[in-house]
């Protein structure tokens, strides 16, 4: 049985999406995840990059990779990982008092201190009452635990949503100590946009595709992102454009009677500018920060699932959700979007080629696999709703998905770059190749 300290898979935890998961995949993904999570710290370099082992092995356990490969994956990522620092009792038994748990906050050596308090917490209330708690109740402690969800380009509430997905207590206490240790830059926006819509859950009435269209003729918006910024949210989009940036991302709301339809439009307008923004006779790439909002569309039919959640704080994470995915399309340049490059791809591969060469790719960390599977999911959830069309909000349809699934992984087959930096800007492109010529 799974607990706030034990990963335990079995067959029936295979996550939203799942094909063909083997009882001894289950084992050998519950050993290396059990081992991770004892010997290495979730970033992996003093630069904060993420551990993303737990999010590569359940991905491609759910994709139906077989134990050799599940521990071939392991092992090569495991090699880069830094070790965790020794648990401090004291600090521990701090954090229980909110008012010095903030003292510790954002201090990546206690790491592995929020992870032991935050097993405890799961361990005498449970999944459910902890998130409450430290997420969602509108208090100033939950407030500055929900921002740094969102923060570090999605990878905290990634974490938090690959263990509920799989039912693993001890992925979310991990996914709520790596919260806890990134920085809140993202509350200067998140914040000021939702008290802009006036509040929680209105109804909406605009979709992420009208709004995208609207930021990208905003030449004052486009133009407050330059290549040389570093943070290019932070430092860009709400250093030279805040105001414009917050009234846009204020005017995508969700309300309670919304919530199916506008979780599968947003998966839907990730996948389409993640996949449409390139740069023909360029080779055809992906842009690294806006796959992170493609790849964490995944978790939401499971989040918004959670019977503990409040229908309050469901469309919170929803909006919160869009607001982030229009920012990140504007700090990378705010590229054209051309449709055509989907649907005129020719596909060679069924979804089970295109899993099976996700799941053997011998450079990928994670982030391929978890890119095929996001938009297996999307192509199932958008599938209800296509018949709305792009005036309400889902251009990508048909057989676009399974296009789309050939062109991930034909990006990734090459020497080279697995990814591009930043695609709107010429500077990004410069470094790759034509397509050949047919």
């Amino acid at each position: 049985m799974a607990t706030a300290t034990r990963i335990k898979l079995s067959t029936t935890d295979s996550g939203v999406f799942s094909v063909g998961v083997r009882a001894d995949s289950a084992q050998a993904a519950s050993e290396v995840l059990q081992e991770d999570m004892e010997k290495h710290h979730i970033f992996f370099n003093a630069m904060h990059f993420h551990n993303h082992i737990v999010h590569h092995i359940l991905t491609i356990y759910a994709l139906g990779a077989t134990p050799d490969i599940i521990k071939s994956a392991y092992e090569r990522n495991q090699s880069y990982q830094r070790p965790v620092y020794p648990v401090d009792e004291h600090v521990v038994q701090e954090m229980s008092d909110k008012s010095k748990f903030k003292q510790y906050i954002y201090k990546e050596e206690h790491y592995t201190n929020f992870l032991v308090y935050f097993q405890r917490e799961i361990d005498a209330k449970g999944v459910g009452a902890v998130l409450n708690e430290h997420l969602f109740a509108e208090d100033e402690h939950a407030d500055g635990m929900l921002v740094r969800l969102f923060a570090g380009f999605l990878h905290p509430i990634i974490h938090l949503g690959f263990g509920i997905e799989f039912n693993q207590p001890a992925i979310v206490a991990q996914a709520l100590a790596q919260a806890a240790v990134h920085d809140n830059w993202i509350e200067k926006f998140l914040i000021p946009a939702e008290k802009a819509a006036g509040g929680i859950g209105k109804r909406g009435t605009k979709t992420i595709l009208q709004l995208l269209d609207e930021m990208r003729a905003d030449k004052k918006l486009v133009e407050s992102v330059q290549w040389s910024d570093g943070n290019k949210i932070s430092e860009g989009v709400l250093l030279r454009a805040p105001d414009e940036m917050i009234k846009y991302a204020s005017q995508y709301t969700v309300s309670a009677d919304q919530v199916e339809e506008k979780m599968a439009e947003m998966i839907n307008a990730v996948v389409y500018y993640t996949i449409a923004a390139q740069r023909p006779p360029k080779e055809i790439k992906f842009d690294f920060f806006y796959m992170h909002s493609v790849n964490s569309s995944i978790f939401f039919p499971a989040l918004l699932s959670l019977p503990s959640l409040s229908t309050r704080a469901k469309l919170r994470l929803m909006e919160w959700k869009g607001r982030v995915d229009l920012a990140m399309y504007v700090s990378r340049g705010s590229p054209n979007l051309l449709l055509e490059e989907i649907t005129n791809y020719q596909p060679s591969r069924d979804w089970k080629a295109i899993f099976d060469s996700s799941i053997r790719h011998s450079r990928d960390d994670g982030h391929v696999s978890k890119m095929v599977r996001a938009v297996a999911n999307g192509e199932r959830v958008c599938k209800p709703f296509e018949a709305g069309g792009k005036e309400r909000g889902f251009i990508i349809q048909g057989d676009m998905w399974l296009k789309i699934g050939n062109m991930i992984i034909d990006s990734v087959s090459g020497p080279g770059d697995l990814w591009i930096r930043s695609t709107g800007f010429d500077e990004a492109w410069s470094k790759f190749e034509d397509r050949p010529r047919l």
